[in-house]
């Protein structure tokens, strides 16, 4: 509670209020974030299927980091401890790691990771550029690589329950549903129909734009 404290000057019944918003906020970019992630993968999915085949990440070069290598492993580690211990020790266990399976148990970082330099000249190039159903004019990979950095980082903090309330969230909430346009134009209606950020930021925004301007404070006083 040390940041909420100080953002509430030690007031504690205030930092528990902002707690709460906290966890309000987050709760509603729930959604948004779900939904930019099934459609990141999604569209990388379907692309890469087309250019190699749905067992894609199985294929020599495609993937060029250790991490995503180690990512498409857990993956398929997690898949058969998750299966009964019977089936384990049969043939019929390398049924059951349908790309299906293995696309949606592979991490944000595994699809962002795509849109790292080592990519520029090889699957951007030769066919990721092709993932976005409708692009801005030019869409650059450095212009993916720079919108998914911050939108990870933002996920993360949510997944992981920190705060979030310093950050300009209802601009976050607005990259997030714009990059989601761009992958899948129906994924950003969905969020448009059924997301609550709006209406819970609207509801909070004061105390939000007070503790982002204490925030300033204190990171410019150096606490």
């Amino acid at each position: 509670m040390s940041r909420y404290l100080a953002w509430a000057d030690g007031d504690l019944a205030r930092s528990e209020e902002l707690y709460a918003i906290n966890t309000a906020i987050s709760e509603a970019l729930y959604t948004p974030l779900q939904m930019l992630e099934v459609a990141l993968r999604n569209r990388c999915h379907t692309v890469l299927s087309v250019e190699f085949g749905p067992y894609w990440f199985d294929q020599f070069g495609v993937l060029l980091t250790q991490y995503q290598i180690a990512r498409v492993l857990e993956a398929k580690v997690g898949l058969v401890l998750d299966m009964p211990k019977a089936l384990r020790a049969t043939p019929a266990v390398a049924d059951k790691l349908t790309p299906g399976r293995i696309v949606a148990a592979l991490t944000f970082g595994f699809w962002t990771a795509f849109f790292g330099t080592v990519y520029e000249n090889t699957l951007w190039r030769r066919c990721l550029h092709k993932i976005t159903m409708n692009p801005p004019p030019r869409l650059k990979r450095s212009v993916l690589s720079t919108e998914f950095t911050a939108i990870r980082l933002l996920r993360n903090r949510v997944a992981h329950h920190e705060p979030v309330l310093y950050f300009d969230l209802k601009g976050r909430h607005d990259r997030i549903l714009e990059v989601t346009g761009w992958l899948l134009p129906s994924a950003a209606k969905w969020i448009e129909r059924h997301g609550r950020f709006p209406q819970v930021y609207e509801q909070h925004e004061a105390a939000i734009q007070a503790v982002r301007r204490i925030h300033k404070g204190q990171k410019a006083a150096g606490q």
